[in-house]
């Protein structure tokens, strides 16, 4: 599991969104930042930047990246196009390969729109759904070509803790930016104490930290949004 640095504390929620999500498809490919330059054709100090949340990537940067790691181009296209929105610092070319890289023709501009209005719907209806179908109970495998690990919550309570499948670590320290089976374990811990995440994705994201800090607050813990021993050990029981 990466141990990436917070992300800027002005960063839009939505410019958040795509960093979060470009840091977990790197982490899921296994690739260093240095194999991740070399295979497309963007400097390590770039990609150091754009998933430092400090620059935004340009839009073949984000493309090369789904290719890359086996992602669907498109959907991260949207969601790039809905962070340049909101992003506070223009992005410029900082490599001759961006430099280089080729305007989108106008009829792509507007298939991205469309596909942004499709995401932007689908989140609306997922965010509908997740109260009322309970996904952390799923117990379905579900898998998809290139997309990040799905995690699901076995709830059970085993020698006065409770555990949900994920991770069995009681110290692991998590915090803003960071993925994989602990954070998912965290999420399903939050979600059944009452306090929801936001979805079970391994990402530790906006949702999840403001959970965390409810909890914190209720266990008369330190409130800092980071879930360490004393914050497993209220999660746990």
């Amino acid at each position: 599991m990466s141990r990436w640095k917070g992300l800027p504390e002005g960063l839009d929620p939505r410019a958040r969104q795509l960093v979060v999500r470009l840091r977990g498809l790197k982490d899921h490919s296994g690739l260093s930042l240095a194999q991740l330059a070399a295979k497309t054709g963007y400097s390590r100090s770039s990609w150091e930047r754009y998933l430092g949340g400090r620059l935004l990537p340009p839009e073949a940067a984000v493309e090369q990246l789904a290719r890359t790691v086996g992602a669907d181009p498109a959907r991260l296209l949207a969601l790039r196009e809905v962070a340049a929105e909101a992003w506070t610092e223009p992005s410029v070319p900082d490599t001759a390969a961006e430099a280089a890289a080729p305007p989108t023709s106008p009829a792509r501009r507007r298939g991205r729109r469309t596909v942004v209005a499709v995401v932007v719907a689908a989140v609306a209806v997922g965010a509908a759904l997740l109260a009322v179908l309970r996904p952390w109970e799923d117990r379905r495998p579900r898998t998809a070509p290139g997309a990040l690990p799905t995690y699901t919550c076995h709830i059970e309570h085993r020698a006065g803790h409770w555990y949900a499948g994920n991770s069995t670590t009681d110290d692991a320290v998590l915090q803003q930016g960071m993925v994989g089976p602990e954070v998912a374990e965290a999420q399903c811990l939050l979600q059944r104490a009452g306090y929801p995440p936001g979805g079970i994705d391994g990402i530790y994201g906006d949702l999840t930290e403001r959970a965390v800090k409810r909890v914190q607050s209720a266990f008369g813990l330190v409130v800092d949004g980071k879930v360490g021993p004393h914050t497993w050990g209220a999660l746990r029981g």
